[in-house]
């Protein structure tokens, strides 16, 4: 039981990034979690030091440094991991799959409240809505310094969709449109991505019929929502058996 008499011990990936210093800045102020190490990329002794101290690491970096650090973590058998970084490839997938099975992970491409319970919002619209009538867009927009796209909750909530059409993304995406590309598939789901200034997060599901639209949408204010949602994450994987989970496992929305 984590309390403020055995409070979590905690580090930090990547703690000179925008969603170490969040994650960092929140942990400090809750005695139920004392950060016991702190490492960026390229510190491998301060990266030893972190993970011999602590319970949980939380890590929000890159695709390549994530799959390192869990492989690196399976290696030595914990400590658990909060991965938050997104833009992995199948070979990264399949390698952080790997290392779950000696460790307990959550990865999650967004650890909003909020967001997960739009991914089963527009899980619900995709099976109730016919394909062949409506047609499905996931429309998102980020700072200009991410360096994915689309982004990670963009490809979550096109697979919740994907799923309530009863298939799987990679058969029905549309990612990329330019020239002259015919009409749209039916069923497609397709994608826009916007970058631009500091926007920390704007993710939109819209669904569009010949007489009606209709828009499920996610707007990120702070990027404190997220950190608040990593420290969950990393309180509820500490002492779990390993296996890969993700933030849906983590606020109990799973049947």
């Amino acid at each position: 039981m984590i309390s403020p008499s055995s409070p979590l011990a905690l580090a930090v990936a990547g703690a000179a990034g925008r969603m170490g210093r969040a994650v960092l800045a929140l942990a400090a102020e809750r005695p139920e979690i004392e950060v016991v190490g702190r490492f960026n990329r390229g510190d491998g002794q301060a990266r030893e030091a972190a993970l011999t101290a602590c319970s949980v690491v939380v890590d929000f970096t890159t695709a390549e440094a994530s799959t390192e650090l869990a492989e690196f973590g399976a290696e030595r058998g914990g400590p658990a991991l909060v991965i938050g970084s997104t833009g992995f490839t199948p070979e990264q997938d399949a390698r952080v799959a790997s290392a779950a099975r000696r460790v307990p992970v959550v990865r999650s491409g967004n650890f909003s409240l909020g967001v997960n319970l739009l991914l089963g919002l527009v899980e619900q619209a995709a099976r109730t809505l016919p394909a062949r009538d409506y047609d499905l867009e996931v429309l998102e927009a980020h700072h200009r310094r991410k360096l994915d796209a689309p982004s990670g909750t963009a490809l979550m909530l096109g697979e919740a969709a994907a799923r309530g059409r009863g298939s799987r993304l990679p058969d029905l995406a549309v990612r990329v449109r330019d020239g002259l590309t015919g009409p749209r598939p039916d069923g497609a789901i397709g994608f826009a991505v916007l970058r631009g200034g500091g926007v920390v997060g704007e993710h939109s599901v819209m669904l569009a019929a010949e007489d009606e639209i209709i828009t499920l949408s996610h707007s990120a204010r702070d990027r404190a929502l997220f950190a608040r949602g990593a420290l969950a994450a990393a309180a509820w994987v500490a002492g779990r058996p390993p296996g890969l989970y993700d933030m849906q496992d983590v606020l109990g929305l799973k049947p």
